[in-house]
Formats: C-alpha cells, sequence, structure tokens
C-alpha cells in the first residue's frame, strides 16, 4: 500500500467523523440519544429505541430468558448466533428429546426475527449519514470579526440605494443588526451579557417591510430566512410547525448549526397569528402558535426537522440554540389604525377645547402612534409583546414617495422598462406629468407600492407590443395625457422631426 492510499484512508475517516449517527427508528443524532448499537448493514439504534423493541417482542407472549445469558450481546441476538455458554441449551447431549427440543424452541432467543429486517428499510429512511455535522464547542468562533462588522451608517447607505423612504425603519435596522453581532462576537470576552432585542416592524401594506429585510439580506454575507407565520399551526394539525422557522435558517446555512445558531430570521405577516375574535371555533393558528414562539423568541435549545417542515417527516432532528438568532418580525396589522383612533379620540372632552372625532381620519402615519397596549388589544399575547421589546412603524407612501420609488432605486420599474426597450435600440423616457399621474392611480387603490407595477404594467402593454413592429421608431415618450387616456404617447422617428399624438392601433388612449 503506498503513502497516497494511507493519504485517502486517513481524509476517509475524518470525514465520516464530522457526522454523527442517526437512529434509524427516533431519527434522533448521537448527541442527544447517546451512543448508538450497530447492526449489519450500517443501520445504528439507539439504546432507548433497542429497549423498547425487546420490551414489545416480550409482551407479545414468547419465553426470552434465555437472554440473560447472553451477557447482553444485541448483535448476537439480532442475528440468531449461537447462544452464550450457561444459557440452558441442551445441544452439548449430542440428541435432545421431543420436550428439550419443544423447551428449546420456545426459548430461542427472539425468534422468527426476520420479519424485523431493518436493513430492507434503507430505501425507505435516511441513510446512516445524514448532513447533520457535529458540532465542535471548543471551536466555535462568530460569522465575522468585530473590526469587520459593518457600521450602522454603512447598512443604511446600502439600503438607501434600494428602498425610498422610511429613514427611521432603516436606522433601527441598521443598528439591530450592528448590535446583534457585536453581541455575538463580544459573547465570552467579559462578565456582562448583552441581551439580544428582537425587532417588531408594523406598517400598512406596501410599505416596504418585506423589500427591507430582502435587501437586507443580499447586502449582509450571514444566514438569513424568511419565514411566512401565514401557514404555521399548532403542533400536531395540518400545516408547518414552529420549529420550520428555524429549519429554513439552518437552510440558508447549509445545514451548518454553528452557523445558524448567528443567523437572522425574519418572520413576515406576524399579524395573521393574533387572537382570533371567535372563540366559538379551535384557535390552532393564533394564541397557541404565539405561545409556541414564546421560547424560540427568547432563546432556548429547540430539536429542528433537517430539510422539512415537520417532526413527522422521515428525517433526522438536530438541536439549535436560538439564544444568538436575531429575530424581525413584520406585519400590516389591518384595523389597528381604528384601534388607535379609539384610544385617542376617548382623550377628547366636550366644550370649547375638545377635540374633533374625526381628527385623525385623514391622518397617514397614525401607526406611528402605536402603543404596546394597542398591540395587546389587536390580539397579540402580552408575553410575546415582550419578547420584541423594539417596535418599529414605517410610514405610509405619499404621492412624492410614490413618484421616487418610480425612477430612483437602481432597479426602479421604469429602468427595467427602459431596459427592455434599449435592447430594441429605442429609448424609452417618463415626463414628470405622466409619474406624477402615475403616483397618483397609486395612491387611489391604497396598496402602497404594490399597486405601482399593476399600473404600469397595464399601460405599457401596447407599448411594448406595438414598438418592435416598426424598427424606424427611435424613441417613446410617456406623457400625463397618455397616463389619463386623453392622448397619446410622443414618439420620435429615427431622422424624422417629432411626432406628437400618436395614437397606438389597440385603442391605449381613449381620447385620441
Amino acid at each position: 500500500m503506498s503513502l497516497d492510499d494511507n493519504k485517502d484512508i486517513i481524509d476517509m475517516d475524518d470525514n465520516e467523523q464530522e457526522y454523527e449517527d442517526i437512529c434509524y427508528i427516533c431519527r434522533r443524532p448521537e448527541s442527544i440519544a447517546g451512543a448508538m448499537i450497530k447492526i449489519p448493514g450500517n443501520i445504528c439504534i439507539c439504546k432507548d429505541c433497542m429497549q423498547k423493541t425487546i420490551d414489545t417482542m416480550q409482551n407479545s407472549g414468547f419465553n426470552y430468558d434465555s437472554l440473560l445469558g447472553m451477557n447482553n450481546n444485541i448483535n448476537n441476538v439480532l442475528n440468531n448466533n449461537k447462544p452464550a455458554a450457561g444459557s440452558g441449551s441442551s445441544e452439548e447431549d449430542g440428541e435432545d428429546s421431543e420436550d428439550d427440543a419443544q423447551d428449546k424452541t420456545s426459548r430461542s432467543p427472539l425468534p422468527n426475527i426476520s420479519m424485523i429486517n431493518l436493513a430492507d428499510l434503507q430505501g425507505l429512511m435516511p441513510t446512516a449519514r445524514q448532513k447533520v455535522k457535529k458540532k465542535k464547542k471548543d471551536k466555535v468562533k462568530p460569522l465575522i470579526d468585530i473590526k469587520d462588522i459593518p457600521k450602522p451608517h454603512v447598512i443604511k447607505e446600502k439600503l438607501d440605494e434600494y428602498v425610498v423612504g422610511q429613514e427611521q425603519a432603516k436606522k433601527i435596522m441598521s443598528v439591530a443588526v450592528y448590535n446583534h453581532y457585536k453581541r455575538v462576537a463580544t459573547d465570552t470576552m467579559d462578565e456582562i451579557e448583552i441581551e439580544k432585542s428582537n425587532m417588531l416592524m408594523i406598517g400598512p401594506t406596501g410599505c416596504g417591510k418585506t423589500y427591507l429585510v430582502k435587501t437586507l439580506a443580499r447586502l449582509l454575507d450571514v444566514p438569513l430566512a424568511i419565514a411566512d407565520a401565514t401557514s404555521l399551526t399548532e403542533a400536531g394539525y395540518i400545516g408547518d410547525d414552529i420549529e420550520s422557522v428555524l429549519s429554513k435558517l439552518l437552510t440558508a446555512a447549509d445545514n451548518d448549526v454553528d452557523k445558524a445558531e448567528q443567523g437572522i430570521v425574519f418572520i413576515d405577516e406576524i399579524d395573521k397569528i393574533a387572537k382570533k375574535r371567535n372563540t366559538n371555533q379551535r384557535d390552532v393558528s393564533g394564541e397557541s402558535v404565539q405561545q409556541g414562539m414564546l421560547k424560540l423568541l427568547e432563546g432556548s435549545e429547540v430539536e429542528v426537522p433537517v430539510g422539512a417542515n415537520s417532526k413527522n417527516a422521515m428525517v433526522p432532528l438536530t438541536t439549535v440554540n436560538t439564544r444568538n438568532i436575531l429575530f424581525i418580525c413584520g406585519g400590516a396589522f389591518p384595523e389597528l389604525d381604528e384601534i388607535i383612533k379609539e384610544r385617542l379620540n376617548k382623550q377628547s372632552s366636550m366644550g370649547f377645547r375638545a377635540d374633533l372625532k374625526d381628527k385623525y381620519d385623514e391622518d397617514e402615519n397614525i401607526l406611528s402612534k402605536v402603543t404596546v397596549e394597542d398591540i395587546r388589544k389587536f390580539g397579540m399575547i402580552p408575553e410575546f409583546i415582550g419578547r420584541l421589546p423594539v417596535i418599529c412603524t414605517l410610514e405610509g407612501l405619499s404621492e412624492e414617495m410614490l413618484v421616487k420609488i418610480l425612477k430612483e432605486p437602481k432597479n426602479a420599474i421604469l429602468k427595467q422598462y427602459a431596459k427592455l426597450l434599449a435592447l430594441d435600440e429605442v429609448k424609452l423616457e417618463f415626463d414628470d406629468g405622466a409619474l406624477e399621474a402615475i403616483a397618483k392611480k397609486a395612491k387611489e387603490k391604497k396598496m402602497g407600492a404594490r399597486a405601482l407595477r399593476a399600473i404600469i404594467e397595464e399601460l405599457m402593454l401596447d407599448i411594448m407590443y406595438e414598438i418592435p413592429k416598426d424598427d424606424n421608431i427611435g424613441s417613446v415618450t410617456i406623457t400625463r395625457e397618455y397616463i389619463e387616456n386623453t392622448g397619446g404617447p410622443v414618439i420620435k422617428m429615427r431622422g424624422v422631426m417629432e411626432l406628437e399624438d400618436i395614437s397606438l392601433p389597440t385603442g391605449a388612449a381613449a381620447g385620441n
């Protein structure tokens, strides 16, 4: 054998030691279940499952007294090997009487064990080597050095390139992420322990809650998982278990437990797990889910299925400590503004200095006046709110902000359409009046920034269909008249003077 062959064997042994053995019955790794019993076929079974299996067989009516003299050699028991000396066998006489043969049959170790051939289950159950890496407690290091942590103003500048407005929200998120990784990096530096500050983001639909976190995921080189609370249900019911939130984080960290334990989790639509006001039916996706998430948010060791959303799936389980995981929860909280207005209107009184009842009806940033009591009245339990100490509210989008969203971000929708037409060697432009008209339409839909794309898609349909027909078209300018259906776009031909109010064949401009 050459030296290279010996090196390959050593590398193979190191690779094998990197992963844990998984019990074929309960799917627990070796770090949880303890030492495994290995049987032929590369099958591992924990001592608890083996004991339960033997107890079940003993209760079936067979006589297993002969197991006492086998010195607990389980491999010989499962393989039906020759019993150990002193087990009561009468084979040494050379001939067995009829009674002795019957007695030997009743006392033989685990008769008919061939019915339970665990090797046949290899195609149905996970292999012995799962992608669950062993924890190396003595080598755990922070993901990034404290000197390499991006400063809050650097994170905010990156967010400004993609997200318009929401200055307060971007500042809070930048500081939260910066402090989170300082906390992870200095965990064992001295006796002062820094508590983590989970965050609750509240804002109307379309204001940029999810987009902020998605942008943050692209900017930071850390494990970040975005989960949806809509599908979460109480344990034992159809739907995703609460642990599925950590399963997504584990997947984002390439199943590296140590790396996942220093990541960030964003739980969207958190308002969907509020307590239901109708108490006539069981609330399996409301308060019970909040109760189940308490230890998750606070910090505890949780058994997480690897590669599945449920513990009942035939996948191994691994333990994840959530102590250093930063949780950011976000939701639109519909009708929360009515709860805030009701509380504020109670402060009004009768007389000359009394406040009007409709004083806050036109306040677009009414959510900025939210209190913990308002969130509790909405349906979130006090224990859940207490584990989200940082409450961040996002502003509603005004027409000016909608205009900026159309043209300023790096991946603005107008820049996307301009690039599409540029591939056809056609220049696309929008005048200021057109942008204001689009923002006004989006404001009326009350869908936030999501309404912009729906409006642009409808307006650009005919242009994207007709322009490629004529190779002589050099540029197209969208005007306010075209948006308001009182005119058409301004089209410039290549080498020809400007033509105005050219109607499209499909009749998009109703005024022509």
